[in-house]
């Protein structure tokens, strides 16, 4: 499938008002801790889902463990997890009502199965794109 537009990415920001970061860290050096950071700091409402932090406070909300527990509507799953990792998170995708609408895999992230089986759900996939950096440029000055 063909990478997204420019105007494909403006709407996707546009009607995306909550965001479940799948490997999320608190370490500010890791992509995975400063592209939440910077999202909510775009207002966005981030979900971080990581079980070695779950009873934690990250981005305002409780850390959990797991896509499932994650006990509100998600626009998008922002996943920051090794390619090798993702087919073992599919029933947790599969599973989460409703159904989000984007899975974003992060910079240097594909997986041609699993987008394949996702989009085959229903759920558009965007693969090997950074959130921060799309949405800067797109909102730059």
């Amino acid at each position: 499938m063909q990478s997204p537009t420019e105007s494909d990415l403006r709407e996707l920001f546009a009607n995306t008002r909550t965001i479940a970061v799948l490997g999320a860290h608190t370490d500010p050096g890791k992509p995975a801790c400063y592209v939440p950071d910077y999202l909510a700091a775009q207002n966005f409402e981030v979900h971080a889902v990581n079980p070695l932090f779950v009873g934690r406070t990250l981005w305002g909300r409780p850390c959990v463990a797991s896509l499932t527990d994650v006990h509100e509507p998600i626009d998008m799953v922002d996943v920051f997890r090794r390619p090798e990792a993702l087919m073992a998170h599919m029933p947790e995708v599969l599973g989460m009502r409703p159904l989000p609408r984007v899975v974003w895999l992060q910079l240097g992230i594909t997986h041609a199965e699993f987008a394949r089986q996702l989009r085959a759900a229903g759920i558009r996939v965007i693969q090997d794109r950074c959130t921060l950096a799309e949405h800067r440029h797109l909102h730059r000055a």
